[in-house]
């Protein structure tokens, strides 16, 4: 992967006080209005209203479909109804598809799949958009918005109970092995949407499918229901001894970053892995155990919970959430409580529960016990002998606020499992759908990992075109390019939209396998991690946030009247420079504030504990990338960059801390601590730098380590007794081909009577 450019090069040094360092910086503004405005530039405010944003697993129903189609694709709607309705008329007459019984839609289904059949391409084709005319809701015999959605849905499950999915999933085997169209897009000089017209209508079909079953309703059937679990089996596991569908797609991606198949609809391609592994997979709302958990409960937490849990997940807890949709930077008013007085339990604070680490403990003890008693006693945090009594104290508060991850118990387990592999006997692995996937994604998943972020990195809106970066405009750019200015505008805010759309994808699939893996198996998300970290993941996202945030955050990108269902009910108006500068009404664009809060998760989950990592956002200059970021004024998006921020401080120096006091007090203010967390200060015994490369290193031979004892287990193990007898060797049956007995007497010549044996040597060598 092409190294990104280093994102702190022209912004602000990590000094907090907005200015340049070094020759060719630009003379400093005088006057207090200045000063004023250079203040408000470090401490990050500005006059932004506050986003009423929900976060959630994907956008609305309707968005997430219209994300699907460019509108360079809008008169293909017009193509799949007249295909669906020229076949309609030669199977049924005098009759409407929303006129038919249950009965007759399903005969007719049957009969599309039938002739999905055909030799000839182009007849396959029509008969295929036929089918996503279907899937699109028949928005032909419809009068709103509502109905299409409505029959788009009901379509939908009638062709998977029809067996759809997996006739378009052949269909989609043999178009990836059509070496003539990868051929033919080679040879192109300019590659339009229309090389890739037959995988974007398959591919369109199953995304739609997906989409419209993975949405649950209390309305819904016992036979949707079941059909619904069924469909995330098929998804999940391998059928037909072919591997899982995720893994299929997967491929796609890094084909088409190899250069070998330019042509394929990338941003689909993108948007149906991210949905099919967000149904594989459990959903992430239900990973949030801490929504069940009461905040100032002091007992320690199960060791089953996710490490993240009551804190560190996408929904803040009703405490959390009310201090943060506050002003920014500034604290809550007393008048203001965050909880009723019935549930506020805890002491005068903040409004969590300090979490504490078994280290965290141990390296407590250590200091106390060598200025106390003058040595030391390991890991032992039992014996107290010696310690003044308020260390006693503080040893049980610590133990009354221990905190056991998942990730803790599963690192014992595999130390246990390293040490005692004969006694404790192999692992058993449940065969879950991550489980599965991870086995899957094992041996190519470096690939998979660049090639995601090479598609990031050339749809980041602050990349420059290059004649080496990837070309994602494929299944954008028409076949004709515009001509006048009306044009241009609105194919130069389709592009853009792509660009987001693909963004949006790939960020939220990166945080959708990390979390997965992580409650799976710890050092499966480390895997992840580590390939992330070695494709400059941490540099790209600093790269993608060293803009103006906030504009991306509203940019207008869209056209309301051309996007799904909208299109294909009303009569599309006459297009004029106004409206298309006008965009949509609302005040933030949904997915890009989508984008940015699953990036800044992203790059939480990779440095978090890992002061190596944490250095890379030191080097990059990232404090204030950051702190710009802060001027968006949504709660969700500012803790994860006051958490990114926290981890840093230590190494930024005091005149940073000076200067930047309102973003350290809002730090404090809303962001989990630890007890004995001197986040604020440089004495940390962890921040000693020689000790950043064995730490990844280490990690990375743990990683190895589990991934041969669990992965790589050879048929014939060392541990497996050795037959040494004589005649139990000879007597074994053997396997031997068809025709060798016809050849026996041949092979004994050849082989055996003919060769000249010297015993003596055989003796001397043996």
């Amino acid at each position: 992967m092409e190294d990104p450019v280093a994102p702190g090069a022209g912004s602000p040094p990590a000094n907090g006080n907005g200015n340049g360092g070094g020759k060719g910086k630009p003379a400093a503004p005088k006057g207090r209005e200045a000063f004023r405005s250079q203040r408000r530039e470090s401490e990050g405010s500005v006059d932004c209203p506050t986003l009423e944003f929900e976060y959630g697993d994907a956008d609305g129903h309707a968005a997430e479909l219209s994300e699907l189609y460019s509108y360079t694709e809008n008169p293909e709607f017009t193509t799949n109804r007249r295909c669906f309705e020229e076949d309609f008329k030669t199977q049924v007459q005098g009759k409407e598809w929303l006129e038919l019984e249950e009965d007759a839609q399903k005969a007719y289904v049957m009969g599309l799949l039938d002739r999905l059949e055909v030799v000839s391409r182009e007849r396959r084709l029509k008969v295929a958009r036929a089918v996503l005319y279907l899937a699109q809701g028949t928005f032909g015999e419809c009068d709103s918005e509502v109905d299409v959605l409505h029959w788009s849905r009901y379509n939908c499950f009638l062709l998977y109970q029809m067996g759809t999915f997996s006739a378009f999933l052949e269909l989609l085997h043999m178009e990836i092995d059509n070496s003539q169209a990868c051929s033919s897009a080679l040879r192109k000089p300019a590659i339009s949407i229309a090389d890739s017209t037959e995988l974007r209508v398959l591919l369109s079909v199953m995304y739609l499918m997906v989409e419209n079953i993975r949405l649950e309703r209390e309305t819904d059937s016992y036979g949707w229901r079941t059909a619904r679990e069924t469909f995330r089996t098929e998804l999940s596991f391998s059928t037909h001894n072919q591997e899982p569908f995720a893994l299929l797609l997967f491929s796609m991606v890094t084909k088409f970053c190899s250069g070998l198949a330019p042509h394929f609809p990338i941003k689909k391609v993108l948007l149906l892995l991210w949905k099919v592994v967000m149904q594989l997979l459990t959903k992430q709302d239900s990973l949030d155990i801490y929504n069940e958990r009461d905040l100032f409960k002091t007992e320690e937490p199960a060791a089953e919970e996710e490490e993240e849990s009551a804190g560190d997940g996408e929904r803040t807890l009703d405490g959390e959430l009310d201090l943060l949709e506050q002003d920014p930077l500034v604290p809550p008013p007393p008048s203001q409580a965050p909880l009723s007085a019935e549930r506020v339990a805890f002491p005068k604070g903040l409004p969590w529960a300090p979490k504490v680490r078994q280290k965290d403990i141990e390296h407590f003890l250590e200091m106390s016990r060598n200025k106390f008693i003058g040595f030391t006693l390991g890991q032992d945090t039992d014996t107290l002998v010696g310690l003044p009594r308020p260390i006693h104290e503080s040893v049980k508060t610590l133990k009354q606020h221990k905190y056991i991850s998942i990730a803790d118990v599963q690192i014992k387990n595999e130390e246990e499992l390293e040490k005692c592999p004969m006694s404790l006997g192999e692992e058993v692995v449940p065969e879950t759908p991550c489980e599965i996937l991870y086995q899957g994604m094992l041996y190519s998943l470096p690939q998979y990992m660049i090639a995601l972020l090479k598609i990031l990195l050339a749809a980041a809106p602050t990349s420059k075109a290059k004649t080496d970066s990837i070309n994602i405009l494929a299944d954008v750019l028409p076949e004709e390019m515009p001509i006048t200015v009306l044009q241009s505008m609105k194919l130069g805010i389709d592009v853009n939209r792509h660009k987001e759309i693909i963004v949006k994808s790939i960020s939220a699939l990166l945080l959708l396998l990390l979390k997965h893996f992580k409650l799976n198996h710890i050092y499966q998300f480390e895997y992840v991690s580590q390939h992330l970290v070695f494709a400059n993941c941490i540099p790209l996202i600093l790269k993608f946030f060293n803009q103006n945030i906030l504009s991306y955050i509203t940019a207008k990108n869209s056209i309301s009247v051309l996007g799904y269902p909208c299109c294909t009910i009303q009569d599309l108006p006459e297009l004029t420079t106004e409206s298309l500068e006008a965009g949509d009404n609302n005040q933030f664009c949904w997915r890009n504030l989508f984008s940015c809060i699953n990036l800044l998760r992203l790059l939480n989950k990779l440095t978090k504990w890992k002061h190596s990592r944490t250095m890379m956002l030191v080097v990059f200059k990232s404090a204030p990338i950051l702190k710009r970021a802060l001027k968006v004024k949504q709660a969700m998006l500012q803790l994860y960059v006051l958490k990114l921020l926290k981890i840093q401080t230590k190494y930024l120096g005091r005149q940073w801390r000076k200067s930047n006091m309102k973003t350290m007090s809002a730090i404090y203010q809303k962001v989990r601590h630890r007890m004995n967390d001197d986040w604020a200060y440089g004495n940390d015994i962890d921040a000693r730098p020689w000790d950043f490369q064995a730490e990844e290193c280490t990690l990375r031979a743990n990683i190895e380590a589990f991934n041969s004892r669990r992965y790589d287990r050879p048929q014939d193990s060392e541990f497996s007794p050795v037959d040494n007898c004589l005649q139990s060797v000879l007597g074994q049956r053997l396997d031997l081909p068809e025709d060798f007995h016809y050849s026996y007497e041949l092979w004994l010549e050849r082989e055996v009577f003919s060769q000249p044996i010297c015993w003596e040597e055989l003796l001397q060598n043996h």
